[in-house]
């Protein structure tokens, strides 16, 4: 690598850096939590089959999970102007990226509920909780436990499924790196970079995952 190319990597690594704390995580960790209460609550609904609710449940994760998550940032940030209704790029994101996750962590949230045993639900009932204590006491607690491999795995999807954002024009880590591209014309350099930033993202949520896992491991067989 020569002296130019070096320079061009060491000059672009903190705007990349600034965008991934700027917006990427920023979008990802907003994203994250909204979907999560969503899914939550979708979760409930399926559960608990509530009428027609629970048919609205099963469409919105249906339509969602079936349809790519580029075509809902378009559909968002494009399609809606056309019938008067219109977000910023980054709102636009969000929007997109909490229905998404809303709909794939809905079901890893209800697999979770299911899978405590009805017993839990009979022995809270007979110590005179009422349905709502009960979830909120006893078995999303449980809950939590089980479903948190799959929702950090989720997570850290979701990281790397903000560069999608650059095609509604958020100026997060893939999209400086497309910018610095536009000016250097060092595409392989740069795509190259961005991706040791994501890998190095990742890397560190993967090593929090680890570390959550062994010690909610612990807690449970105390």
């Amino acid at each position: 690598m020569d002296d130019r190319k070096i320079q061009i990597v060491i000059d672009s690594l903190w705007p990349m850096i600034k965008a991934a704390l700027q917006y990427t995580i920023t979008l990802a960790l907003i994203s994250f939590v909204l979907g999560l209460i969503l899914a939550v609550l979708v979760a409930l609904v399926r559960v608990w089959k509530i009428p027609v609710l629970n048919q609205i449940a099963i469409f919105y994760v249906w339509v969602i999970r079936g349809t790519p998550l580029l075509v809902q940032l378009f559909i968002i940030f494009y399609g809606l102007p056309s019938i008067g209704i219109k977000f910023d790029p980054f709102p636009a994101a969000i929007i997109a990226f909490t229905l998404n996750m809303g709909a794939y962590n809905s079901e890893i949230v209800r697999a979770a509920i299911q899978s405590i045993s009805k017993g839990q639900w009979e022995a809270a009932f007979s110590l005179g909780m009422t349905r709502v204590q009960a979830l909120w006491r006893i078995i999303l607690p449980q809950a939590a436990r089980v479903s948190v491999p799959p929702l950090s795995n989720s997570f850290i999807s979701l990281v790397k499924d903000t560069s999608l954002a650059y095609t509604v024009t958020v100026v997060e880590l893939f999209q400086v790196s497309k910018q610095i591209t536009a000016t250097t014309y060092e595409p392989l350099l740069l795509y190259m970079e961005a991706a040791v930033i994501y890998l190095a993202i990742c890397t560190i949520l993967n090593a929090l995952q680890n570390v959550m896992e062994k010690r909610l491991s612990r807690f449970s067989t105390q």
